[in-house]
């Protein structure tokens, strides 16, 4: 038997590649509108995004409101990027119920 391994290495991470996929993503939610500084949810910032050399840099809304508390999270691997688009979901249904 030969010990050749089956794992493959992930692509690179592109950051700019992953910033245009968190926008498509953020604009198929149907509830957010691209403006300026962000994402916003009615008349509320809730996402912003922004590229950091290698990284994506992401602030998402603990809450809607007008000077929101904010969740600080960076996307280094296409791994984050997808958990981070599970959390935003679930962000926005709760928000939605909430309303």
């Amino acid at each position: 038997m030969s010990d050749d391994s089956w794992e493959m290495a992930p692509p690179p991470f592109n950051a700019d590649s992953a910033l245009q996929t968190m926008k498509r993503f953020a604009r198929d939610q149907r509830v957010l509108a691209e403006r300026g500084e962000g994402w916003m949810m009615g008349a509320d910032v809730v996402l912003k995004l922004s590229v950091d050399g290698v990284v994506v840099k992401v602030q998402l809304a603990k809450r809607p409101a007008r000077t929101p508390e904010w969740d600080a999270f960076t996307l280094k691997s296409a791994t984050e990027l997808r958990k981070l688009q599970d959390e935003i979901k679930r962000r926005l249904t709760r928000w939605k119920d909430e309303e």
